[in-house]
């Protein structure tokens, strides 16, 4: 009879290849965990790896965090453009978030720039044409009625989302669903300065059509080919959204970002859910706090301050607005405040007499002293009110010329120059003209970076009015105290305390903003001023926190801040913890043995942790 046919012949047993007989691997069916993308980063140990099923997915070689930062920094350098580099830092951020945010932390200076302002106006104009990956929510109109059934495809809990609806990106103008660029750029910055976890962040961008032709026309554009929605569809979808996203995380901050007219949504929402606008309270946040600082320098009280605002939209006025709220706080009646600032428009300066119709925002400020007086230019202006302050929000660059800036020198000894239009080519004047043309006299704050720079045998650093400075820590703020609004004594504590954070050396070198490498720290500052006032105009709904000293208080918002750095620990707790429990069902058995056991890659057994 012939030998089976599975069964080789006894003589060719010892040179044939045969089964592990020693070990039987019967897993009972279970639920087979996916690892996340972040899963899979080479300063994993092999104890992890094999926890995480990730176990031979990843180069057998176990990195340290220099080593990881060490191989990114290499790589950006070898990237040629911004926008290649933006590309990389947006992939690193999709496939190993904690790696992204240890980069960005210890580098934020560096690469702030790249993830943001200016590059990604670059990203947003592009951002069709180059999309390789989904990196939030988009909404549309045609979903109208049907929101809330598309909100909970979103994974993830979610403690904060930014939502532009891309019709003002930057000073770039209207850039449909391109606009993402935005959202997901500000929220790599609340995670970055304020600790928020990075997982419990939604970029939205809301696609309700678009006035741009050359977008419409562009066969790689992924929004929709329509017009823009009129204002009543725009409201009733911003009804319909902001009740679902409630609905969904009843806690839930909401930042509005870059709409044309940001005006009425903050009125029609601020005092219903929490939310704010970044363009008209974060910017006059911000601003406000180098504003309180330079005041203090220039040496002129505050009723003797003269403010040029070159810029009439949304945020010149709102920036306005905070800083007149400031002159209250030193004692000016509303009146005395109101008139201490000369906005100017494309038409000239803002007055009641002039011809044509005033955009109701700008009533405010607009000027009855004028004499029927019509100054058409800036530098007509800067001759009348001879100003102590000169604000740039026009998105004009160049727009502070040689001869206003001399002009500036010539009638203040510390004139107060702040071109804050983004993104640098924006930019009212540079870093480099406002020291040269004011002989090294001004104080200086823009919206967009500038380098350092060399002065009569001085290293000179400008300041920055970026917003980054205020809003992570005033969503931060809202999210702890569980703030069932974001009040505008809120807004209004986060630039005071923005103000008080600056080091005894920076305010000797005449600074006007802390230094940027510290804001971890800065933010801190800034969410314990916010949670104040949220506890003071009696919104917070996180109540023990009003029992805690400020040294408590700041102890326990750092404690809940989300640190890449530390992220990798919950595995080897999550692992030890495991250890632990079968340790003690099992007393006989070793924790080597058990180790070895839950940490097969085929093993489906135990927690496991979405990260």
């Amino acid at each position: 009879m012939a030998p089976h046919a599975d069964s080789p012949n006894e003589s060719n047993t010892t040179s044939l290849p045969t089964a592990n007989s020693q070990h039987a691997h019967h897993s009972p069916a279970t639920r087979h965990v996916h690892p996340s993308p972040s899963d899979y980063g080479t300063a994993n140990k092999n104890e992890a790896r094999k926890y995480l099923r990730t176990y031979g997915l990843a180069p057998p070689g176990i990195d340290s965090y220099e080593n990881q930062m060490k191989r990114c920094l290499g790589i950006l350098e070898m990237k040629k453009t911004n926008i290649e580099k933006y590309q990389y830092l947006s992939v690193l951020r999709n496939t190993n978030v904690h790696l992204f945010y240890r980069l960005l932390s210890n580098n934020v200076k560096e690469l702030t720039p790249l993830i943001y302002t200016p590059t990604v106006g670059e990203a947003c104009q592009r951002w069709s044409e180059l999309y390789t990956q989904p990196e939030g929510l988009y909404l549309s109109f045609a979903d109208k009625g049907n929101l809330a059934s598309v909100i909970e495809n979103w994974p993830h809990e979610v403690e904060i989302t930014v939502v532009t609806d891309g019709s003002r990106i930057l000073g770039l103008g209207d850039l449909g669903i391109n606009g993402m660029g935005i959202p997901v750029g500000k929220l790599s910055l609340y995670t970055a300065c304020a600790g928020i976890n990075p997982l419990k962040t939604l970029p939205i961008t809301l696609d309700l059509g678009t006035n741009n032709q050359d977008l419409i026309n562009d066969p790689l554009y992924l929004g929709s080919r329509r017009p823009k929605v009129t204002a009543d569809e725009e409201r009733e979808f911003l009804d319909e959204m902001m009740a679902a996203l409630t609905e969904r995380w009843p806690s839930i901050v909401i930042q509005y970002e870059d709409f044309k007219n940001p005006f009425p949504s903050l009125e029609r929402y601020k005092d219903t859910y929490t939310m704010f606008n970044d363009d008209i309270q974060g910017t006059g946040a911000v601003i406000l706090a180098g504003f309180i600082n330079a005041v203090k320098q220039s040496g002129v009280p505050a009723k003797d301050q003269r403010a040029v605002f070159l810029g009439a939209g949304s945020a010149g006025v709102g920036v306005a607005k905070q800083l007149a709220a400031f002159f209250i706080n030193e004692g000016l009646t509303e009146d005395e405040a109101r008139k201490c600032f000369w906005l100017v428009d494309s038409k000239g300066m803002v007055t009641n007499d002039r011809e044509g119709e005033l955009a109701d925002h700008k009533r405010y400020f607009s000027r009855d002293d004028n004499n029927g007086e019509q100054y058409k230019t800036l530098e007509e202006v800067v001759d009348y009110v001879k100003p102590t302050i000169l604000m740039g929000l026009s998105t004009i660059g160049g727009a502070f010329t040689p001869q206003i800036l001399e002009k500036m020198a010539a009638m203040n000894e510390r004139p107060v120059v702040f071109p804050l239009s983004n993104p640098s080519s924006k930019s009212e004047c540079t870093f480099e003209d406002a020291i040269k043309y004011t002989k090294g006299k001004c104080l200086f704050a823009s919206g967009s970076p500038f380098p350092t720079l060399d002065f009569e045998g001085q290293k000179l650093v400008p300041g920055q009015g970026n917003n980054m400075y205020v809003f992570p820590g005033i969503g931060l703020g809202a999210i702890l105290s569980k703030s069932v609004s974001v009040t505008q004594a809120m807004i209004y504590a986060s630039a005071e305390a923005l103000s008080t954070s600056l080091l005894p050396e920076e305010v000797e070198k005449n600074w006007l903003y802390p230094a940027i490498e510290r804001i971890r720290d800065v933010s801190v500052v800034v969410t314990r001023g916010v949670i104040r006032s949220a506890q003071a105009e009696k919104v917070d709904r996180e109540l023990a926190l009003r029992n805690m000293t400020d040294d408590q208080l700041d102890d326990y918002i750092r404690a809940r801040m989300y640190d890449p750095f530390k992220e990798h620990d919950k595995i080897t707790n999550e692992i030890n913890a495991l250890i632990k429990g079968i340790a003690s069902v099992e007393p006989q058995a070793e924790i080597g043995n058990a180790r070895e056991l839950k940490a097969q890659p085929n093993s489906t057994e135990g927690p496991r942790s979405n990260l």
